[in-house]
């Protein structure tokens, strides 16, 4: 651990000067007014964070504000999403053009004067917590504390595997920095230690936390709940750590940031002391600096200390915006045109490699990316859909180099290894394997794992990550924000249901589709078997704006005669007749997902031996079928036919949107039970006899009215 006060550094720190003091000044009293006006938010992290973000913007961050989308431009992630007013007040000073499209036409800044104004309010590009797509300049949505910080190791992890797949001799395409600003919360949360575990164990020595390390949460000092030595707990987890004891200090805050540059191997972490609204009179509960804004006397106090008119509201003086242009602008404009005839040769040499490039920022894909996938044969045995989803994804992975990831400690169970030659693992040189390898081993650190799948999405890379479906319970916060942000995240989650068995109840999800099919933007497939598989993965491929859970059995399922039913393209479009009446004129319908369909097909044998007339839906995704026109959702689910059955080894809640509520449910109100599969199946009724009986029930309530 450093100190920088007593480490010598080569190079020129530059002192800090009156006009640095006026700019750090107006970045706190554009966050107070903004605060004050809004009559919500957190004040206090931008007044006392404010020359750290200050430093690191003018005089280190390589990020052009004419171009806040350029590949390479060093990522700034606000972990600390409270204090979002300190990221808008930069983003307007630093004069960050608009990109994003939902700017509309234009030319206009990602954030204007009038937009900190109305900072809170509806339209407002200044949200109470940062939001990805929303405001440019924004690099991943943030409020959740630990996700930030989380997501930049994925980020980092990004450029290193980036710069060591692209870079060539005098190509030095990709080797940008990640930093990122936390605070004590950031630090609570177990999300954090687990990415910063995993990015110690990874030597990435391109990503820097800055600790805002002020010793406040909302409930009052850190002393109730926080005294752990987190300096110690960083060097152990093989970061290098440096304290700046004095926030306001430019020139030590200039040091640290040069160390970290400096420092090869490993992460650094860069802890700042201050105190909530540092560099200003403070209040006598430092409870409402942090989380409320200061109150009208207070403000007046805070900028007659910083020598400001106390009637003044969002006043920047003379010559901030052209320091700001003349230092992060300047230098980013320079390093970003340089990068631009960079690439120019390297796309003169290398044009195969600047493709690639090409369609990873786009979001496209290689031609011939499904040339490989296969067909799988009818098989009354068939095979677990992990199993035909681990071919899948390496047939795919193969044709699509920067189509990369791995699970939590769970590769071999969730078969989601690349296993061709030229796959490897993703890990610090000098060790089995290197920055370059596509499988990626993320330990039992689920949270951490969904966070940098965020953070390497984001990069424009196509991550999954996978584990037992049972414990998406464990990284709930990065699912939902790789939903928020609208990331083509693909997540893959096997041990789909009670059939499982043996490992019971703890291990069995029960509630886990209803859940994700709740969460706004999220698709969720679960095919029946293998070639709905290749189907899924096909839509999977193609979506460009949203994440995909794609859960699979662990057991075997039996692979369809595509001949004698619905081909598996159906589930292109979320659900499809899979099986029908011989004159299309049901009496039932039985829908189900998953393993289930096997069980309605055995069914709907039974009832067309019986001499009634059925339909089996497959339903994979709830998501897409809802996509569909009205038409061809009522193609598959004929308004008129009330008779419905629906099975699913899952919790019964949603179904009634597809039964209603006269149908009837064939699932689950209780968790499972430690057994083998059969007996679990027998105990809870997932049996052919019982779907015949239900739908015997079905027809005998409603047969008079259809």
């Amino acid at each position: 651990m450093s100190s920088v006060e007593d480490t010598a550094r080569s190079g020129t720190i530059e002192c800090a000067t009156k006009l640095d003091q006026l700019c750090i000044d107006t970045l706190r009293t554009l966050s107070i007014d903004a605060v004050q006006r809004a009559q919500s938010g957190h004040p206090g992290t931008p007044m006392d964070a404010a020359p750290a973000v200050y430093c690191l913007w003018q005089r280190f961050l390589t990020f052009d504000p004419q171009d806040p989308d350029w590949p390479n431009r060093d990522r700034f992630v606000l972990s600390a999403g409270h204090a979002s007013m300190l990221l808008y007040s930069v983003l307007h000073l630093c004069g960050v053009k608009a990109t994003s499209l939902t700017y509309g036409q234009g030319n206009r800044l990602a954030v204007t004067l009038d937009d900190i104004k109305t900072f809170r309010q509806a339209g407002s590009r200044c949200t109470g917590h940062p939001e990805y797509g929303w405001t440019t300049g924004v690099e991943t949505t943030t409020g959740p504390l630990g996700q930030g910080v989380a997501t930049s190791v994925g980020m980092a992890i990004a450029e290193r595997w980036l710069a060591t797949s692209y870079n060539r001799p005098g190509f030095e395409i990709f080797d940008y920095r990640v930093y990122a600003l936390c605070g004590d919360g950031d630090m609570m949360e177990g999300v954090s230690s687990e990415a910063a575990s995993l990015a110690g164990h990874l030597k990435l020595s391109n990503l820097c936390w800055i600790y805002d390390d002020n010793h406040i949460s909302i409930e009052g000092s850190t002393q109730i709940t926080f005294t752990e030595d987190v300096a110690g707990r960083f060097l152990a987890y093989g970061w290098d750590v440096v304290r700046v004891s004095d926030a306001n200090d430019l020139e030590m805050l200039a040091r640290s940031f040069q160390m970290f540059v400096d420092t090869p191997a490993r992460p650094t972490l860069i802890i700042v002391q201050s105190h909530i609204g540092y560099g200003a009179p403070h209040k006598q509960d430092t409870r409402e600096a942090h989380g409320e804004p200061l109150g009208a006397q207070e403000v007046r106090l805070a900028k007659e200390f910083y020598g400001w008119n106390p009637d003044a509201q969002f006043h920047i003086p003379e010559g901030v915006a052209t320091q700001f242009d003349e230092q992060v602008g300047r230098r980013g404009a320079t390093a970003r045109t340089a990068w631009k005839q960079l690439f120019a040769a390297y796309r003169q040499q290398y044009p195969d490699l600047a493709g690639q490039m090409d369609l990873m920022q786009g979001g496209d894909l290689p031609t011939g990316w499904d040339s490989a996938l296969p067909t799988f044969p009818a098989d009354a045995k068939g095979m677990a859909t992990r199993d035909s989803s681990g071919k899948v994804l390496n047939a795919i992975a193969e044709k699509i180099p920067w189509l990369l990831g791995g699970a939590a400690d769970l590769a071999p169970s969730t078969k989601t290894r690349l296993s061709f030659d030229f796959a490897g693992d993703f890990q610090s040189p000098g060790g089995e394997g290197d920055y370059r390898g596509r499988n990626f081993h993320f330990g039992v650190r689920e949270h951490a794992m969904c966070a940098v799948a965020n953070g390497l999405s984001l990069a424009k890379l196509r991550p999954y990550a996978a584990s037992f479906f049972v414990f998406t319970d464990y990284c709930r916060g990065a699912l939902r924000l790789s939903a928020m942000m609208e990331l083509p995240v693909i997540t893959i989650w096997t041990h789909d249901s009670i059939s499982m068995g043996e490992d019971g109840p703890t291990h069995q999800p029960v509630e886990h589709l209803a859940s994700f099919r709740a969460m706004p933007g999220m698709i969720v497939i679960r095919p029946a078997d293998a070639n709905e598989v290749v189907e899924a993965w096909r839509v999977i491929m193609q979506t460009k704006n949203r994440p995909v859970c794609l859960v699979l059995s662990r057991q075997a399922l039996p692979t369809l005669d595509r001949a004698k039913y619905a081909p598996a393209s159906g589930v292109t479009c979320g659900a499809y007749v899979l099986a029908d009446a011989p004159d299309h004129r049901p009496d039932v319908l039985l829908l189900a997902t998953g393993s289930e369909v096997a069980l309605c097909i055995a069914a709907y044998e039974q009832l067309t031996v019986e001499g009634i007339k059925a339909r089996v839906i497959s339903m994979p995704s709830w998501e897409l079928f809802e996509h569909q026109s009205q038409a061809y959702r009522d193609s598959v689910l004929p308004p008129h036919i009330a008779a419905r059955v629906a099975v699913e080894e899952a919790s019964t809640f949603g179904w009634e949107r597809y039964t209603g509520c006269g149908g009837t449910i064939l699932g689950l109100h209780t968790f499972g039970l430690s057994a083998p599969m059969k007996v679990v199946a027998q105990h809870f009724g997932f049996e052919p006899a019982h779907v015949v009986a239900a739908a015997r029930e079905q027809m005998a309530r409603h047969g008079e009215r259809q």
